[in-house]
């Protein structure tokens, strides 16, 4: 192993989505793989996913789209893109705006499309006052096959928020609308992970789930047999005896308590690692945590080992987060974050490995 490495687990990534896939049916299960795969990495992530029973795929830009196209041979969509993007024909596309959707009226170029209709959120999305619109546009195009309508939750990680219903109220209305219109809309969308763990009356015709298929709980205080997929490790470098009231790293704003020793993890801001997650993280060797004291550097962390009566030595191997060591979602909690953002952040010198194959493996 380098010293800073991502393990990702192949049998977790296998077992969430079969254990979504199982909780959605007969909805039908897209993938959301954008972001590298939330930083897991595409070109293993993606077979995995496809074997244990995704539906579909789904990605922000058209870099990524193209991408996962070469991976698998099921639907791929992306529903991040300019207007004068050089649009490729095999993947579909969502469509966020009246501009967008001119655009596509204007290439004789068949392609299957999602209308993206915004019910509230007011980020991407034709808004309601141009849906009928949109929706004649759509059905007098004949190179355009529209899949469906899709949305997004503003409030998905509060189950319980009325806006939820809202929203569902809305994107209801949409198909309805647009079906008056003409358009068939066989396969709607708008569930995100929370959603689609903890509403299945918004499940729809498909879900959009992202990190849950990495293991990650999008609701704090939730359980669904989901098991994290992601540990950032590394080895310790260099492990000092430091004495009572002295400091270490930059600015010393931390000083030692009591004689005792320190190690060094090789891991800082330019690996992904925050300057502010300082004090926050607890790195774990040999089944024991000890907390990170003072700066985070460039590329270097502090860890406070007390009398180091366990013998951390050089070579070790420290758990960041992950399996055996602090999830990413107490960091998230500690960081004021969540855990979406951390397992995004290892980047820079860290190397990413895998274990498990994924094929067929399950865990629990």
């Amino acid at each position: 192993m380098s010293l800073l490495a991502t393990r990702i687990d192949l049998d977790a990534i296998a077992h969430n989505t079969r254990t979504i896939k199982a909780m959605v049916e007969p909805a039908a299960l897209m993938c959301v793989v954008k972001a590298d795969a939330y930083n897991h990495g595409v070109e293993r992530v993606v077979p995995v996913m496809d074997e244990a029973g995704a539906d579909a795929f789904g990605v922000a830009t058209l870099a990524e789209a193209r991408r996962v196209r070469t991976l698998t041979d099921k639907p791929v969509l992306a529903w991040i893109w300019a207007l004068s993007d050089d649009l490729p024909v095999d993947v579909e596309l969502g469509v966020p705006s009246l501009a967008h959707m001119r655009v596509l009226i204007d290439d004789p170029t068949p392609r299957r499309i999602h209308l993206m209709v915004d019910t509230g959120m007011n980020r991407s999305g034709i808004d309601e006052a141009h849906w009928a619109e949109a929706f004649e546009l759509a059905q007098n195009a004949p190179q355009l096959e529209v899949v469906g309508l899709m949305t997004h939750l503003a409030c998905g990680d509060e189950p319980e928020s009325p806006f939820n219903d809202e929203q569902a109220d809305h994107f209801r209305r949409a198909i309805d609308q647009g079906r008056a219109a003409g358009l068939e809309l066989p396969v709607n969308h708008l569930a995100n992970t929370p959603a689609t763990l903890t509403r299945s009356d918004l499940h729809f015709d498909m879900v959009r789930p992202g990190v849950g298929l990495y293991g990650l709980e999008p609701v704090a205080g939730r359980a669904h047999g989901l098991i994290p997929a992601m540990s950032w490790v590394a080895k310790v470098t260099v492990v000092k005896p430091i004495s009572k009231g002295e400091g270490t790293s930059y600015g010393l704003t931390w000083t030692a308590p009591a004689d005792g020793f320190t190690a060094v993890i090789p891991a800082g801001y330019a690996d992904g690692m925050p300057r502010n997650w300082q004090d926050k993280i607890e790195v774990t060797i040999n089944g024991h945590r000890y907390p990170q004291v003072g700066r985070v550097c460039m590329d270097q962390i502090v860890i406070w080992l007390g009398d180091n009566s366990r013998g951390v030595d050089i070579g070790d191997e420290g758990v960041i987060f992950g399996a055996g060591g602090m999830d990413a979602t107490e960091l998230a909690e500690r960081a004021d974050t969540i855990n979406y953002e951390v397992v995004c952040r290892p980047n820079g010198r860290t190397e990413r490995t895998y274990v498990g194959t994924g094929v067929m493996a399950e865990r629990i």
